[in-house]
């Protein structure tokens, strides 16, 4: 049984900083190239897609200059990390709203999502400026207002309708979620994909997440019997 969807919370980019009595920015660049780094792991692994938990609708409460911060960085690593992505193959796609984002940001993010569109490698959809619960009231307005408009009829609404009008349509749910950092919850976080995925946790903060513990995360789940609530 192989993950194909593997869905990550990256957290503890910020107390790796601190430990070392380093700028939290430090953090978050490390973190970067631990996402480069279990990229390759997993599509080695044929895994099809990962998920990046990568800036919840729930950051933009932490200090302003944290913020402006992570925005630089995410700007800065969408384009210099162009090149890389696109030469091994990763396609990647926006998993959020990104109205709120810088334009720099924002533009940078938009240019990564389309200079890497053809690319027919391991998909990495990056959740930003993401919310769940936001994500599934987004979702059944789309639905209202297509009731509204005689799009649809309202008997047709079920999962599969909901799930069509969510941020990760046309994706399998996520197989397996990994969480850095040592918290053992979900941080509103995919859930309506996640009903059924299954769990892994370590207390390892994300910029010191490695190859070992990702393929620990892949063995655990091959090892464990699936029963999708029952």
């Amino acid at each position: 049984m192989n993950a194909r969807h593997v869905a990550i919370i990256m957290d503890g980019n910020r107390r790796w900083a601190a430990q070392r009595g380093l700028p939290v920015a430090c953090g978050y660049r490390r973190g970067i190239a631990t996402l480069r780094r279990m990229l390759r792991a997993a599509s080695a692994a044929s895994v099809r897609v990962v998920t990046a938990y990568v800036f919840s609708e729930e950051n933009w409460e932490r200090p302003a200059g944290e913020v402006g911060s992570l925005m630089r960085i995410a700007a800065h690593a969408a384009r210099g990390e162009l090149r890389g992505l696109a030469g091994d193959g990763v396609r990647v796609r926006i998993c959020g709203r990104t109205e709120r984002l810088p334009a720099r940001t924002r533009n940078a993010l938009e240019a990564l999502v389309r200079e890497t569109s053809r690319n027919r490698g391991i998909l990495l959809n990056l959740a930003i400026d993401y919310g769940g619960r936001r994500e599934i009231g987004d979702a059944a307005r789309a639905l209202v207002e297509e009731v509204c408009t005689g799009a649809r009829d309202a008997a047709s609404i079920d999962e599969r309708a909901l799930a069509s009008r969510l941020y990760t349509a046309g994706l399998p749910d996520p197989d397996l979620i990994i969480r850095t950092g040592g918290e053992l919850r979900l941080s509103n976080f995919l859930l309506f994909q996640s009903a059924y995925a299954e769990f892994w946790a370590t207390p390892t903060y994300w910029p010191d997440f490695d190859e070992r513990q990702f393929k620990a995360a892949l063995d655990d789940f091959q090892a464990r019997r699936r029963r999708y609530g029952t």
